[in-house]
């Protein structure tokens, strides 16, 4: 899977580290909702990213997202991952919960 990045020595990308922490601030979001009543999420921002570690396709990630704050539609959550106890990643997800489709 990681292959060309990097050859001889792979990483995981700081973009899929990333994705799984939005991922992850998705399921404590959708929690709080019926499983037949949850809305779509979609990321709308991510701020202040910081990769601390690299990490290798091998290690066992743990992935961490508490909510911090809800303004009408828009979710704040403060993300961590974290290698061996370790956080190789930090930072805070912005979600916004979509509206629901046109009717056909």
């Amino acid at each position: 899977m990681f292959a060309g990045h990097f050859p001889g020595n792979p990483l995981v990308p700081g973009v899929i580290l990333t994705e799984a922490l939005a991922q992850t601030a998705g399921i404590v979001a959708a929690a709080v909702y019926a499983e037949n009543a949850r809305p779509r999420f979609l990321l709308s921002a991510i701020r202040a990213m910081k990769f601390f570690h690299a990490v290798h396709p091998q290690e066992r990630i743990v992935l961490r997202a508490e909510k911090l704050a809800e303004v009408d539609d828009l979710l704040q959550f403060k993300a961590e991952a974290l290698v061996n106890g370790k956080q190789v990643a930090a930072g805070q997800i912005v979600l916004s919960i979509a509206p629901d489709p046109a009717p056909d």
